[in-house]
């Protein structure tokens, strides 16, 4: 099979779908490779790199989705791009088509098979392709809102850990998953006080087990949040309902009750945010403030620690990325219902339903589509 790789072309998205060592697995068994020349320059890549690996270089974008089966990227096709898909191609990526009418449309207008990362499933119940850059962005969420909370970026001056004599602060996560309990590793390593919302009890006893006391565990519900924003320096968004739109959980007339110049770090934000008043940024421009309070709402938070990312993504995509390769996509899914659950879209139809009922479109499930 033909993969592709193109460089990705989000504004401040450093990525690359595809790692020379990735390359160079496809290679081995028998598949051409052809990336975009300058695609792993973000992540510390050169083109000599993937040429080690067998791979070819393409002058261009346009040579690569012109020739590739298989198109591996990292983000979401941006609209040049979407318009260079056709039917008959696979696309394997993020996509986040709930919030995303637009995109959704031109994906069921090009006819391509749309593969999402995010849905994609494995045994245990959990997104074994989200759970890496989850991971990232978890971790990543107390250091850029410790960063928000300086006063030179309009923050309330207050230092994460505090000092002798000087409390720490108050970080409140909502959602215990991948990225709840990552961000709760890193503020508890800092020496903030935090707490962790989650709905579900076994969660909870499970965090407060593995922190061992140093943080607190809260039950999720709309009035416990409503008490504990209005002490909290910090907020971060950390819940994910898998394919759909992100609950709002924090609503604009509530950040009257925060104290001004607090944070909001929202890492659901691809999903639509889980705040009210959250709206996506870029690392370029990664913050703005609405009554007194500081988002923070970038859209690719992996992408700045983007060598990191994209070795943690490659480790999780490349066994599915070979069996598209091997089997070609129908019999791939088949195969494997974990992969299956990924399929997005087909020939212009819908086959995610979390996405058709945020969209109010027609949808049906990737098992009939192949049993049709």
């Amino acid at each position: 099979m033909r993969i592709g790789c193109p460089k990705e072309i989000k504004p401040q998205e450093f990525r690359v779908g595809l790692a020379p060592a990735a390359a160079a697995e496809a290679v081995m068994r028998g598949h051409q490779v052809l990336v975009e020349t300058g695609a792993g320059l973000g992540s510390g890549f050169a083109d000599e790199d993937y040429l080690a690996a067998g791979a070819q270089i393409a002058p261009d974008a346009a040579a690569v989705f012109a020739e590739a089966e298989l198109i591996v990227k990292v983000k979401e096709p941006q609209a040049p791009e979407r318009a260079m898909l056709r039917q008959g191609q696979v696309l394997f990526t993020y996509l986040h088509l709930a919030p995303d009418p637009a995109q959704t449309r031109e994906l069921l207008a090009s006819g391509v098979t749309a593969i999402a990362y995010e849905t994609v499933t494995d045994a245990r119940g959990g997104l074994p392709l989200l759970a890496p850059m989850s991971e990232v962005a978890g971790r990543l969420a107390p250091q850029v809102g410790a960063w928000a909370l300086q006063k030179a970026n309009g923050g309330r001056g207050v230092l994460l850990g505090g000092v002798p004599g000087v409390r720490p602060a108050n970080v409140l996560i909502i959602g215990g998953g991948v990225v709840g309990a990552a961000a709760a590793r890193v503020a508890v390593g800092m020496g903030a006080n935090v707490t962790v919302m989650d709905r579900s009890l076994p969660r909870l006893s499970w965090l407060d087990d593995l922190f061992m006391g140093k943080l607190t565990t809260q039950h999720a519900s709309a009035a416990a949040t409503a008490e504990l924003i209005q002490r909290a320096d910090m907020v971060i968004g950390a819940v994910l309902v898998p394919g759909a739109a992100a609950p709002k959980l924090v609503s604009r007339a509530q950040l009257e009750t925060m104290p001004r110049g607090a944070v909001l770090v929202d890492v659901a934000i691809d999903q639509g945010g889980c705040f009210e008043t959250s709206r996506p940024t870029t690392h370029q421009d990664p913050i703005y403030e609405v009554d007194g309070v500081i988002h923070y709402c970038v859209a690719n938070m992996p992408g700045a620690v983007a060598r990191t990312s994209t070795q943690a993504l490659g480790n999780a995509t490349l066994p599915f990325l070979l069996a598209l390769a091997d089997k070609g996509w129908r019999r791939a899914l088949a195969d494997d219902a974990h992969l299956r659950a990924g399929l997005a879209t087909h020939e212009g139809q819908l086959t995610s339903p979390p996405v058709g009922e945020a969209l109010g479109l027609a949808a049906i499930t990737p098992d009939q589509l192949l049993a049709g």
